[in-house]
């Protein structure tokens, strides 16, 4: 077996989680057993606690603070040790949740941290292009026609506006045709979100497939029907990595790790048997047994 495939093995990778934690809780306790009613304050943790002083306060602490320091760690693990024995940490979500903080911490110590290659990046990118494309953006004008106004001659006067507007041209003066509104009769690029959120998200769909510089139409909106020219469509684009390569990069880690942990859970369940019990008068068909193995 090659070294580098011998690293890939989940074996190994349990073995080292396993080997982790038992160095990181054996540096980090007493030095003693947690039943006993002994108590050491080992060098490592007065180290640790003086390390942290110094963090803070950017100078060592004086003997009265370290010895201060370690007053109130004693009081902490007293503290923990009379919660454990009278079962306080048994069904807390939040001791769980810290527990299980603490396990894919350590375990992030052995997870795949290679920096990505930047194929790997740039497959990331197409592969997710949704999330990095740009927003079409569209140009157009548009007249609008009440309905409240016309009636049941909407229709018939939209199309009596329409063949109006052919005969004028693209750039014709328009402010003096369609029914007054406080909606733009002329609106600029504008990006796809942006128009829907003015006219509705049906409206834009439409526009979208319009052929630029022809009146089309009627359109209809939430507020009413409207005569519209596309100016400019401009569609989305993929951006080059160069201009979005720090968000690419995280999303790719992000996903990398939770993959990376999924697995070491799908290893770890390997160890147990789960046996899932139906509520009473719960929704669960019938009791579900879920093997590991």
């Amino acid at each position: 077996m090659q070294l580098k495939s011998f690293f890939k093995e989940p074996l190994l990778h349990f073995l080292v989680i396993g080997a982790a934690m038992f160095l990181y809780f054996q540096w980090n306790s007493t030095g003693s057993n947690p039943t006993s009613g002994e108590i050491v304050v080992t060098a490592g943790q007065i180290e640790h606690l003086a390390a942290g002083f110094a963090m803070t306060w950017q100078r060592p602490p004086t003997d009265a603070e370290m010895q201060g320091l370690i007053d109130d760690w004693l009081r902490e693990e007293l503290a923990v040790r009379e919660a454990i024995a009278n079962g306080l940490d048994r069904d807390d979500t939040i001791i769980r949740r810290r527990l299980r903080q603490k396990l894919e911490f350590l375990a992030g110590d052995i997870l795949d941290t290679a920096v990505p290659t930047e194929q790997e990046l740039q497959t990331w990118l197409e592969n997710h292009s949704g999330s990095f494309r740009s927003e079409p953006r569209i140009a157009f004008r548009q007249l609008f026609l009440d309905r409240e106004r016309h009636g049941a001659a909407t229709q018939a006067d939209a199309g009596a506006l329409l063949a109006q507007l052919e005969g004028m041209g693209a750039d014709a003066e328009i402010d003096d045709l369609g029914d007054p509104t406080l909606l733009p009769r002329e609106t600029g690029l504008a990006p796809r979100s942006e128009v829907a959120g003015m006219f509705g998200s049906d409206f834009v769909a439409r526009i979208e497939t319009l052929s630029p510089g022809t009146w089309a139409g009627p359109i209809e909106s939430g507020y009413g029907l409207h005569l519209v020219m596309v100016r400019e469509y401009i569609d989305g684009s993929l951006p080059e990595l160069a201009q979005v390569r720090p968000a690419v990069e995280r999303e790719f880690l992000n996903d990398r790790r939770k993959r990376q942990l999924a697995a070491m859970y799908a290893r770890l369940l390997e160890n147990y048997r789960v046996v899932i019990e139906k509520p009473q008068g719960g929704k669960l068909a019938a009791r579900t047994e879920t093997n590991g193995s």
